[in-house]
């Protein structure tokens, strides 16, 4: 398995990083709900030791969007298309993860205890994080349109037909259209990351240490509940189309 501060460069390479953190991120769940037990309380500086926890399964988000950002530096095109997530997991992506704003409904939805203060700050956040979120949604659909520029698909159909005559004077122009969409691609999952992380933090500020061991663990299981979901149907796919093909 890569270190978190080697290079990645393909598919392959981020799967085995991811299939790793996969299990670095269950046996994280495992002391959360550890810490979560009734039995718990009584432990010295209750405080300090769930805090701690919180510190590290932090760290353990940020280890992925490190080596995320490692990889789309360089290949941005696989962040937005990746396969080491199943079709299920990737249908609640935005922007190449899941949307900034889960982070408050989870919140919401999961926590029974909130005061009145913590829930007007989190709504507060909600308003905040959506904002943010429509701006990044205005950028994002108008790389969409560039994608389907017409003089870039004129293009690029210009440039297939110079591959057969061996005339590439177009190529270039070809190149330097792909490289300004993938700089785009990059700064756009850029703020996305950043807004994911920033939300999360701001979250983590409004909640008890308690709390926040609730959310991270309920975030976890949904996490991994949805990944399990996500082989399952796939499993149950291919043995239909076994079935169908037989």
């Amino acid at each position: 398995m890569p270190s978190s501060s080697g290079p990645i460069g393909n598919a392959g390479s981020f799967q085995a990083f991811f299939e790793g953190w996969l299990v670095r991120q269950q046996h994280l769940l495992d002391e959360l709900l550890a810490a979560l037990d009734p039995s718990s309380t009584g432990t010295n500086n209750i405080d300090v030791v769930r805090n701690n926890l919180i510190a590290r399964v932090l760290d353990h988000y940020q280890e992925y969007y490190d080596e995320k950002s490692r990889m789309a530096n360089r290949n941005v095109f696989l962040a937005f298309s990746p396969t080491w997530f199943t079709p299920l997991e990737r249908s609640f992506f935005w922007i190449a993860g899941f949307k900034p704003g889960l982070v408050c409904r989870l919140a919401m939805s999961s926590l029974d205890d909130l005061t009145e203060d913590q829930i007007q700050r989190i709504q507060m956040l909600s308003r905040e994080t959506n904002r943010e979120e429509k701006l990044l949604d205005e950028e994002m659909a108008m790389i969409q349109e560039s994608v389907a520029d017409p003089h870039l698909v004129e293009l690029a159909r210009m440039v297939g037909m110079q591959f057969i005559n061996t005339n590439n004077s177009n190529i270039g122009e070809v190149e330097n259209q792909i490289e300004s969409l993938k700089c785009a691609m990059e700064n756009i999952l850029r703020d996305a990351d950043r807004l994911r992380t920033r939300t999360a933090e701001l979250m983590t500020r409004i909640l008890s240490p308690l709390q926040n061991l609730r959310l991270l663990a309920a975030a976890a299981q949904l996490q991994l509940r949805i990944r399990m979901l996500g082989f399952q149907r796939e499993a149950d796919r291919q043995r239909n189309l076994a079935i169908d093909g037989w």
